[in-house]
């Protein structure tokens, strides 16, 4: 699809950002540079540079399947370091992102913002010290939980006996408000949901999540969850994940799974009988080797989770959450954010405003961090 001039000129004009992205397993694991070759990645710097994206938020994860508990915390610094070592590294194309104005700043300076985030706050074992000394190497988003549970509140994959936000997770929302930290209900489970939004004094969001509605896995969120979400101030920022779109993708991939995992453990094994950590960089490829053989989700349905949203909660209240170089499958036409004007051109063909755009290609989501900035305490 090629764009309108006018669709186009709205695009270019826009401030995005991008609520999501795994891209730091990719500094860490390969030694690889934002401003390298994009390779078999979905996001570096000339790729966000042709997609007009201003900003995104990096997510510090830790993967339960590859690091014991005690390593937790570690992994998550040295993922962290290996984001801040970007930034070093590289100033004329970098620039660490702390609020809105920081972002307005960086894309003035024709740089891209480096927005920190920690998804799953497993991060920090049972601590609000680490929530801190995060936050001081510049953290401004927590996702409560990864699919895991942790001491804080339950996923949505792995819920806890008792549901919901712990004592301790009421101490961390409360401590992420007076910080000035995103508190992120994706991969959260529908009671910790409820739960957060009840107790925070700030908006809380969605950063990569899609409608329950349109495709039933419980990272998506309900209508009841949307509108309950957009009358509180908050957020929901589209997943661009095949899984959280189509119900049919996911039975596919899902049938798949005893295969995936054969070849994952075998390409696994020449690490592990070293006694090393094995590369997620070495799972991803077998995960990205398995999907070409399921037919890509079409571009439309990815829109139609966005005008979900808007119809629901309102064209206030939802955003961009690529998830890139986080999922192995993206929508068709959707390769990297080098083609994030495909949405803008067709949300343009559907009657959408200049205004209602720039409002969900990123204003809502300055509006939203603002918000939480402003109320902080620290």
């Amino acid at each position: 699809m090629s764009s309108s001039p006018q669709a186009l000129a709205i695009h270019q004009s826009a401030v995005l950002v991008d609520g999501h992205a795994d891209t730091p397993q990719r500094f860490l694991d390969d030694g690889w540079h934002f401003t390298g070759e994009l390779g078999a990645g979905m996001l570096n710097a000339a790729t966000a540079r042709a997609g007009n994206l201003a900003a995104g938020f990096f997510a510090v994860w830790v993967d339960p399947a590859q690091h014991a508990p005690t390593e937790y915390t570690q992994h998550a610094l040295e993922l962290a370091d290996a984001v801040l070592e970007q930034v070093r590294l590289h100033p004329e194309a970098l620039a660490l992102c702390l609020s809105a104005e920081d972002i307005l700043a960086a894309r003035e300076a024709g740089k891209f913002g480096v927005l920190l985030s920690v998804e799953g706050a497993h991060a920090f074992a049972d601590s609000l010290a680490l929530l801190r000394i995060f936050h001081h190497l510049g953290v401004r988003s927590l996702t409560l939980t990864w699919n895991n549970s942790n001491a804080f509140a339950d996923s949505c994959v792995e819920p806890h006996p008792e549901p919901g936000l712990t004592p301790l997770g009421r101490e961390l929302v409360a401590e992420c408000n007076r910080l000035g930290i995103l508190i992120d209900i994706s991969h959260s489970s529908d009671q910790t949901f409820w739960d957060t939004l009840e107790l925070s004094t700030s908006p809380i969001v969605a950063t990569h999540s899609c409608c329950r509605a349109l495709a039933g896995h419980p990272r998506n969120l309900t209508d009841d969850q949307l509108r309950a979400l957009a009358a509180r101030g908050g957020l929901c920022m589209v997943n661009f994940f095949p899984g959280f779109l189509s119900d049919a993708w996911m039975q596919a991939w899902n049938d798949l799974t005893p295969e995936r995992l054969r070849l994952q453990e075998a390409a696994a094994a020449p690490f592990r009988e070293a006694g090393v950590r094995v590369p997620l960089s070495t799972v991803m490829r077998i995960d990205q080797e398995i999907v070409t053989r399921i037919e890509r989700v079409p571009f439309e349905t990815l829109i139609a989770h966005f005008e979900h949203i808007v119809r629901i909660a309102g064209i206030d209240h939802v955003g961009l959450g690529s998830d890139f170089d986080g999922i192995m499958s993206s929508p068709l036409g959707l390769d990297s954010a080098a083609d994030l004007p495909r949405i803008t051109e067709a949300l343009h063909g559907r009657g959408y405003s200049a205004e209602d755009l720039h409002k969900l290609l990123g204003g809502n989501f300055l509006r939203v961090f603002r918000q939480v900035q402003l109320k902080c305490r620290v």
